[in-house]
């Protein structure tokens, strides 16, 4: 059941951002899913980017909902879980695609979740992630997961 949960929990991450075919992102609703410390990291670029839940949000609202990115989805394609008591580490092979200022791209990436189980259920307390690029591409150890 537990791991059930966080497919679930996930999921809902993933769901947060999108707006392709006229759906509405709830950005907002990371609330619901992180414990209220939790921390969001990006490292595609020279320095990582650490956010509290409230820096992350505000800015990808707006991007997402004032018409900049449209037609955007960020899907897990594969991954691996891993849960002892009350904690829970999840290593995500995804990919993502949309219009940004116009241009449209794809790429995929990698995250790390951490969670931790509360008494009302499973929360995301951390999210890094990482975009493949020239120089830094997708192991193919998780491609063949993908590829079963």
């Amino acid at each position: 059941m537990d791991k059930q949960n966080i497919d679930k929990l996930t999921e809902m991450f993933f769901n947060s951002f999108t707006n392709k075919n006229g759906m509405k992102p709830n950005v907002r609703g990371l609330h619901q899913l992180f414990i209220p410390n939790g921390i969001i990291i990006k490292t595609c670029g020279v320095k990582p980017e650490i956010y509290n839940l409230e820096q992350f949000i505000e800015p990808r609202e707006k991007l997402l909902n004032d018409g900049l990115l449209i037609d955007f989805k960020e899907e897990e394609v594969s991954e691996t879980t891993e849960i002892f008591g009350n904690i829970a580490h999840r290593f995500s092979l995804y990919q993502k695609s949309g219009l940004l200022s116009g241009v449209s791209f794809e790429t995929k990436g990698m995250k790390t979740i951490q969670f931790i189980k509360k008494e009302d259920g499973w929360k995301i307390s951390a999210v890094a992630w990482d975009d493949e690029r020239e120089g830094l591409q997708i192991p193919e150890k998780y491609l063949a997961i993908h590829e079963r």
